[in-house]
């Protein structure tokens, strides 16, 4: 093919280059242009960039351009911001032309507008809710009925449905005449009463004879979910089974909506940030635009918490403080030796979150994993201790000739770092099997745990062995 002969509208681009659409936006903003000059060239922008613009603008300014927006592109950057970011322009909308903010709202996905809704107070949801059409409203107010963590709270109401009793034909019309959904492969197959049959991709559907039954070609066997199941337990299924999208029935195996892979997706991302965040006492839902009530309420009782368990660490360590105070190096090599162990046990700690959240650890292989964490823990203990008892154990007998403290510290770290890795793999594996999410604060006990046993064990040994060190 010649450049001659190529279709003009044609463009091949990467997505990694800055794209004409966003250096338009991006000088208009250098050039503090209008807001609807900029609206009109952030609805050229693809939703992820344009929602990236529009993160960028001070609340207010960013509502103005969404107002001035068309309704479908404003949807849709919405869609893509940040939660608490846009719930922020959402409410900025609510007070100056809060008819627009509830036509944007009903443009929306139904899972999108959803978890925006959830984040608003009642009073501004009621309101958009009042602005809006009876169908997308009664359509919302039926999904904020199921809790944000559950399934029913991820679904969509967006999905390719036919009926079993339709022939090719008609079901091909009825996905016509529909709301065009461009992700979808496959259509279910319902029956009368909207119970959920089974299931057809579109390439057997368009390849089929027009006058074949519905109910005779499809695949009668469907993985189906209640809306009730944990979305965490959900996400876990997309990733061992590779759907793409996974329907939601009720009791009555009536087909409510569906999930998708690229909520899936974003819900896993949340979990694992949530995971991290529980880990060191932050609060599960804090965000970087959370607010500083937020963050205190989230993160301070941790922190007392850490207080009191810091307390025990020095408590054991002011039970030797006679021995400290004739042996100053002790005080040297103590931090170490902690340190050492609080790192063993982070690692043994983040393996075995990891193998918890995927699944790994069933309860038969808890005591296996926890048998291998142990002897990790052990050499590398045997290794670590080696190389600082020698480095110690030479400094003495340079100094003073007494030798023997560079022993005490290499058993110490033998012993230390087992502590630690075992703990580390223990401590979340017994979490959950009281029914609590192991990641919770489980730094901050583990820090109580491997600073305790490290000064207990070192100072312990150095008293026992005090009359060859002194």
């Amino acid at each position: 093919m010649t450049a001659d002969e190529r279709d003009p509208e044609q463009a091949i681009e990467d997505p990694r280059v800055e794209s004409p659409e966003d250096a338009r936006v991006e000088e208009l903003l250098e050039e503090d242009a209008a807001p609807q000059a900029i609206a009109q060239a952030v609805e050229q922008q693809e939703p992820a960039d344009a929602a990236d613009t529009l993160e960028s603008l001070p609340g207010d300014e960013a509502a103005d351009v969404v107002s001035e927006m068309d309704v479908d592109a404003a949807a849709d950057a919405l869609s893509h911001m940040t939660g608490p970011l846009a719930v922020s322009v959402l409410e900025d909308l609510i007070l100056d032309d809060p008819a627009s903010a509830g036509r944007i709202l009903g443009e929306m996905a139904p899972d999108d507008a959803t978890d925006l809704l959830q984040q608003l107070p009642i009073a501004d949801r009621d309101r958009l809710l009042s602005l809006m059409g009876t169908a997308p409203a009664h359509q919302l107010r039926e999904l904020m009925v199921y809790p944000p963590e559950s399934a029913g709270g991820m679904m969509t109401t967006q999905y390719l449905s036919v009926r079993e009793h339709e022939t090719v034909a008609e079901a091909i019309e009825h996905i016509r005449r529909g709301e065009p959904i461009e992700t979808a492969q496959q259509a279910f197959v319902t029956d009368r009463k909207g119970r959920l049959k089974g299931v057809i991709g579109l390439r057997k559907l368009l390849v089929s004879r027009s006058s074949d039954l519905i109910g005779d070609i499809c695949e009668r066997r469907v993985d189906a979910v209640r809306p009730e199941i944990d979305r965490e337990l959900l996400a876990h299924e997309f990733e061992r089974y590779d759907y793409l999208e996974l329907p939601i029935i009720d009791a009555s195996e009536r087909l409510l909506g569906v999930v998708t892979v690229d909520d899936v997706i974003d819900i896993i991302r949340a979990e694992g940030t949530e995971d991290t965040q529980r880990m060191v006492g932050a609060g599960k839902e804090e965000g970087v635009f959370s607010t500083v009530r937020e963050k205190l309420r989230g993160r301070f009782p941790w922190l007392i918490v850490n207080l009191f368990t810091s307390a025990i660490a020095g408590f054991i360590v002011l039970q030797f403080e006679g021995i400290i105070a004739e042996v100053a190096v002790l005080a040297a090599i103590m931090p170490i030796i902690a340190n050492q162990a609080g790192n063993a046990g982070q690692q043994s700690l983040a393996v075995t979150l990891r193998g918890l959240v995927l699944d790994q650890i069933q309860e038969q292989r808890a005591f296996m994993h926890i048998r291998r964490e142990m002897m990790v823990g052990m050499l590398n203990g045997i290794i670590c201790g080696v190389l600082v008892g020698v480095v110690v154990g030479v400094l003495k007998a340079m100094t003073d000739g007494q030798w023997h403290l560079g022993v005490v510290v290499g058993v110490s770290m033998v012993a230390t770092l087992t502590i630690a890795c075992v703990t580390g793999s223990a401590m979340p594996i017994l979490v959950r099997r009281f029914g609590h999410d192991p990641a919770t604060a489980s730094t901050i006990f583990l820090t109580m745990v491997t600073d305790s046993m490290s000064f207990f064990v070192f100072l312990g040994l150095v008293s026992l062995f005090s009359r060859w060190i002194h």
